[in-house]
């Protein structure tokens, strides 16, 4: 939200707390998400969703790695494509970024839309992958991601400054705790990188659930995981890593055949550097 600096004045600022406090809020129960022309400042829904989210692990070292505009092109890129699948599912009511997080909530009142979930987050793996591809080939560190995936009833709200055109829809609940909490698990330690609830897994097709291990805690199941890639977004990035080695292949090949074998690699920063196969 951009701030718009109207001037602040404490006599106001009480008489709305006391506006919001003794109103008589309405807080609608309803199946699907509704549309957010339906919100004002006094009421909400409460809504069946799926939240997605998705971070970087250990991203306070990224500056310490590359200088800042290096960073900062690794975190465009990254916010770019997470948004961009995220925003691609039909479900998708709301993308909200957070510093390195990117999170999703997704109209999903029937199962096939748990199922369209479980989907996005691969296609977030294989983009993640994709973008490791690209940084290494740059040269920059790669990065690791987890992914979490949860089911359940959120409360829809707006908030903000009434009046002042500052505003957004805010969503609270377990389910938006849940699957940020699951995310923060997701490629730590042993942790696989897709980390799901137990509500997500019971209402995945069997197809799906293929492919989930459960997380035990104690003698109970916690959750599940799993690391599974958009198998058309994988087969695309091995036919183009495979493709780049060809041609990195062919450039040796051609360097070899126009200069002496004795001179590659001779000097410091020759065309033995410039030339060799990531």
């Amino acid at each position: 939200m951009e701030a718009n600096n109207q001037k602040y004045n404490h006599v106001d600022s009480d008489a709305r707390i006391r506006d919001i406090l003794n109103s008589a809020e309405t807080f609608e129960e309803v199946d699907e998400i509704p549309q957010r022309s339906r919100l004002t400042f006094s009421n909400g829904f409460y809504a069946n969703c799926t939240a997605l989210f998705i971070d970087i692990r250990e991203s306070s070292s990224l500056p310490s790695k590359h200088t800042r505009p290096v960073t900062g092109k690794i975190y465009r890129a990254y916010l770019s494509e997470c948004v961009a699948v995220i925003n691609s599912a039909p479900s998708c009511r709301e993308v909200f970024i957070n510093g390195d997080c990117v999170s999703g909530i997704l109209n999903t009142p029937y199962k096939p839309g748990i199922d369209e979930a479980f989907s996005l987050a691969a296609k977030l793996n294989s983009a993640t992958d994709i973008l490791n591809w690209r940084l290494e080939k740059k040269g920059y560190s790669q990065i690791r991601c987890g992914i979490g995936l949860a089911y359940g009833r959120a409360l829809m709200l707006k908030a903000g400054y009434s009046g002042s055109g500052i505003n957004d829809v805010i969503w609270m609940g377990d389910v938006v705790n849940e699957a940020s909490n699951l995310c923060h698990q997701g490629n730590k330690g042993c942790r696989s990188v897709i980390q799901v609830s137990q509500t997500v897994e019971q209402n995945l097709n069997a197809s799906h659930k293929a492919f989930l291990t459960a997380v035990h805690d104690g003698l109970r199941i916690s959750h599940y995981e799993c690391n599974v890639v958009n198998t058309e977004m994988n087969d695309w990035l091995k036919e183009e890593k495979e493709k780049s080695a060809r041609a990195a292949i062919g450039l040796l090949g051609l360097a070899r055949q126009t200069y002496p074998q004795t001179l590659l690699g001779s000097t410091p920063g020759g065309l033995g550097g410039l030339l060799s196969i990531r």
